[in-house]
């Protein structure tokens, strides 16, 4: 049975990554985002069909990420130089290219167990996003099948939501009103 997540604090990690360019190889840990909003986000594998759909929008709506006081990180169980080979390869040769945001390797596979969404018999990462709010607490979470991707869109509006610091109805969008507790 899978544990619950939100509204616990975020499981901690720290992992080597990859630059969104390429160039150097980082130590990332849960800490170094403290006082910031996270969307962390676990991807199957590398060199793959749908991931780079994802990671890639993701790094194209980096700046919208950015205004709302949030940093993006991804993370797989593939190595740190696969994630740099794949940076390093262009879209047109089959490569994801240069991305806004480092690349984790949980080569260990604990954080994609920490987190819930191992498949232990693949070795994979299931499609995890979470958003952990800036005290290091997690607030949201979404795992799907692997063979269908996510929504920027719907990750900007929950966001946007869980920052409003109010009750949020159905469909809610930045500008509507709060629910008021009655």
């Amino acid at each position: 049975m899978a544990q619950r997540l939100v509204g616990k604090p975020a499981p901690d990690f720290t992992m080597e990554a990859v630059t969104g360019d390429g160039k150097e190889f980082k130590t990332v840990k849960l800490s170094d985002y403290r006082g910031k909003w996270l969307v962390f986000f676990f991807w199957p594998l590398d060199w793959t069909f749908v991931c780079p759909t994802e990671i890639t929008a993701l790094s194209e709506a980096y700046e919208e990420f950015k205004k709302l006081d949030t940093e993006i990180l991804g993370a797989s169980t593939d190595s740190v130089h696969s994630h740099r080979a794949w940076v390093r390869t262009s879209p047109a040769d089959n490569g994801l290219g240069p991305v806004n945001f480092p690349l984790a390797s949980d080569i260990t596979r604990k954080v994609a167990s920490d987190y819930g969404v191992l498949i232990e018999e693949e070795g994979v990462a299931l499609r995890g996003l979470f958003i952990i709010d800036p005290e290091g607490e997690l607030k949201y979470q979404v795992v799907n099948h692997n063979d269908v991707g996510r929504s920027v869109e719907e990750t900007l509006r929950v966001l946007q939501a869980l920052q409003s610091g109010g009750l949020c109805a159905m469909n809610w969008k930045p500008g509507d009103k709060n629910l008021v507790a009655k």
